[in-house]
């Protein structure tokens, strides 16, 4: 999986998503923002990494884009 350098994967996550919320996305096959739309919240939860901030913010995300998780 590509990387920006750090230890961040390529993401197009918004910057309030910590690295290990888009370490563990990213290892679920989630790079992408656009890939989380109707994804089940609790789904999302439950990867080791991935807390209430960062589901709020992927959450606003999607919204301004008109699609929001499951």
């Amino acid at each position: 999986m590509p990387t920006n350098g750090s230890d961040r994967p390529e993401t197009d996550f918004p910057r309030g998503v910590g690295a290990p919320a888009t370490r563990a996305l990213a290892a679920a096959g989630y790079p992408r923002l656009d890939q989380l739309a109707d994804v089940p919240a609790a789904e999302l939860a439950a990867l080791h990494g991935v807390g209430p901030k960062a589901l709020r913010v992927l959450g606003e995300a999607l919204a301004e884009r008109g699609r929001s998780l499951g």
